[in-house]
């Protein structure tokens, strides 16, 4: 059976985690990722992106049975091959909204750090528990974390292993958005589709510069703040919005067909998929 589903949503795709029990990552799952995250960047029609584990967990970390039989070598190219898949996914040039149940834990935090957005459940727990482990996290979580929550907090959660419940994780910025379990699923796709309707180029510029202009300095940001300024005003849906703007005010321009939601169709399969 697949890792990874496809489920098409009309300008929006929900990338769900299908490895039961607790959507651990294996060698298997990572190279699904990786080819429905690849497939996905360049598919013209999808606008916006849901992670998402299931009803009853987001992703309780790697498969740790495996990696303890893995010798350092092995280590260190099962991780480059995961730090790589997990940046594939940060990298989509469409908004990413994660949708987390459960346990995100380990890798699975790791991989929902990778979003632009986060979705949790009231009852949601999170974590970088590796370090209870003798080990440390290996796919972005020193890094993404503390360009999230900042060194002394992220350090905090990252020493000490410890587990952070929904509204902890609400107050600190690790998650944007705390509803009820049965309604996480449902209120990503909503803030989705609400990106979904706006102007992809510019949302793509935007997330462009946000995340290369936060390793960068001012002037290096403000650059490429305005290189990609620039390009946004050639696009069609530059021109769609000014127009309106001018003919109707402001806030009723409508890009593309983004709005239109064509149905949900689901894929089992990262080849052949719509998106």
């Amino acid at each position: 059976m697949p890792r990874i589903r496809l489920q098409v949503h009309g300008p929006v795709v929900v990338l769900q985690l299908a490895n039961p029990p607790l959507n651990a990552f294996d060698s298997v799952q990572r190279e699904e990722l990786a080819a429905a995250a690849r497939e996905l960047a360049d598919a013209r029609d999808v606008r916006a992106v849901v992670l998402y584990g299931g009803e009853r967990l987001f992703a309780a970390g790697a498969d740790i049975k495996a990696l303890a039989a893995m010798g350092p070598e092995e280590i260190r190219g099962w991780n480059r091959a995961l730090q790589r898949t997990f940046d594939e996914v940060a990298r989509l040039p469409m908004p990413v909204v994660a949708g987390i149940t459960g346990y995100a834990l380990g890798g699975g935090l790791e991989l929902a750090l990778c979003a632009d957005y986060r979705v949790a459940a009231e009852d949601a727990v999170l974590g970088q528990p590796e370090v209870r482990l003798g080990i440390m996290p290996g796919s972005g979580g020193t890094q993404r974390l503390t360009r999230l929550l900042g060194p002394a907090r992220s350090k905090n959660l990252l020493m000490t292993g410890r587990n952070v419940r929904a509204e902890e994780a609400l107050r600190i910025g690790l998650v944007d958005e705390v509803v009820p379990a049965d309604q996480v699923l449902e209120t990503a796709l909503g803030y989705a589709r609400t990106l979904a309707e706006g102007p992809g180029a510019a949302l793509e510029a935007i997330k462009e510069a946000v995340d290369h202009g936060a390793d960068a300095g001012v002037a290096t940001g403000l650059a490429l703040e305005r290189s990609l300024f620039t390009g946004v005003f050639g696009t069609a849906d530059a021109a769609t919005g000014l127009r309106s703007f001018l003919e109707h005010g402001p806030g009723k321009a409508q890009f593309g067909d983004a709005a239109q939601d064509g149905g949900t169709k689901e894929h089992d399969d990262t080849k052949g998929q719509e998106a």
